[in-house]
């Protein structure tokens, strides 16, 4: 991904510059410049036969698909550790094409509103004594993106197969194939979401340019919500296939990167980039997509969200305020011995991580193969800030 940003970058920059954001502007340049001179890094030399080895600093963007490796893998073991003996839920929700403008131009706004929407028609459907009667927890991220890059915002969220009574004093297990009827689902999420649209739209809070300026007159967005009252949304909820902890895995692909990995790169010359996709609607075959280098960009940059936005969130029985305890509930309530339950072998330092996605030790010299690599020296930023003059007194 670095090599495509350095090669169609400038380009990039030149044609469509004007229109990008500031996090945009700030992923490329973090994207060009990742583990190489331009950061600086440090000189590593084997203590053994001398072996030197530059290894450069990262840029540690989220965005960036070579960094948060090791995030990912401690929140994939950190969350793992929070499973219950019960069978989980895989949902998806998704919004109607039509708002996929408004969702672009108020990001920060409507994510949020998509998460708490998501959110609460989960537990108020699960709530419901007519359906399951049980306080449930879900865990829920974000995707902005389809597998060939195009806009696409829906939440993923795991859900374990059950819950607690309103009193906590008993647990309520779901049937393994089956937990809240769908349509019920479809029909709250499309209630909560359209309603909390306009109650933006009335509290000032959303913005309108370009295309989508009429849309600042109240009548024209009701025009425009109007029709998705009376269309079904897509919700998908079906048990995983390969358990809870697959899910997990999946879900770990994409909490600290956007859109798409190193490995679906396929090929890259003057003009283009080649890279995998699946196509869901015939079966998930495996299919190959050329675009041009500015395109690739554009679609790229689509997906970056907005500074410091919260794009990893936990509601209900899973909540950071009460998730110990309620865990620890439910494992009381599952005859789960608690100190079992919670015990697990999570690294607790980057090389241990490293050990484990590696397969080695990644301080082994790769020349000898006995030695052990040791700081010998720091390599200073190639492209450094001038420093600031100074105003004589």
């Amino acid at each position: 991904m670095a090599d495509v940003v350095r090669c169609f970058g400038p380009r990039f920059l030149a044609a469509r510059g004007a229109s990008l954001s500031r996090e945009q502007r700030r992923v490329l340049a973090c994207l060009a410049s990742c583990r190489t001179a331009a950061l600086g890094g440090h000189l590593y030399q084997c203590d053994r036969c001398g072996y030197e080895h530059p290894v450069y600093n990262s840029c540690r963007d989220r965005h960036c698909p070579k960094c948060q490796a090791l995030a990912s893998a401690r929140w994939l073991e950190e969350r793992s550790a929070d499973l219950l003996p019960v069978s989980y839920f895989h949902l998806v929700a998704t919004i109607p094409r039509q708002l996929h403008g408004l969702f672009r131009q108020n990001q920060r706004a409507l994510y949020s509103l998509l998460f708490r929407s998501v959110a609460a028609s989960l537990l108020a459907v699960a709530a419901d004594p007519r359906h399951l009667g049980a306080r449930v927890g879900c865990l829920a991220t974000l995707h902005t993106w389809s597998q060939v890059l195009l806009y696409h915002p829906h939440v993923h969220m795991i859900v374990p197969g059950g819950g607690l009574t309103p009193d906590g004093a008993r647990w309520v297990g779901a049937d393994p194939d089956y937990l809240l009827p769908v349509q019920v689902l479809s029909r709250a999420l499309r209630g909560r979401l359209l309603t909390g649209i306009k109650t933006l739209h009335t509290a000032g809070e959303l913005r309108f340019h370009g295309a989508l300026a009429p849309l600042a007159d109240p009548r024209a967005l009701a025009d425009l919500l109007e029709p998705l009252w009376h269309r079904e949304w897509v919700v998908y909820l079906k048990p995983p296939f390969a358990g809870p902890k697959t899910v997990l895995e999946y879900l770990a692909r994409y909490t600290h990167r956007i859109a798409l990995s190193n490995r679906r790169l396929v090929a890259m010359d003057e003009d283009s980039v080649t890279f995998r996709y699946r196509d869901r609607r015939q079966g998930d075959v495996v299919r190959t997509l050329r675009l041009s280098g500015e395109e690739f960009l554009r679609r790229f940059l689509l997906h970056v969200l907005p500074r410091r936005f919260v794009r990893i969130r936990s509601y209900g029985l899973l909540a950071n305020r009460g998730r110990a305890r309620n865990l620890a509930r439910c494992r009381e309530l599952l005859g789960v011995v608690p100190e079992a339950a919670v015990e697990t072998n999570a690294p607790q330092t980057w090389q241990e991580v490293a050990v484990r996605l590696l397969g080695r030790d990644p301080f082994c010299c790769p020349a000898c193969g006995q030695g052990r690599m040791e700081q010998a020296a720091e390599i200073l930023p190639h492209a450094r800030p001038p420093p600031r003059a100074r105003a004589r007194p």
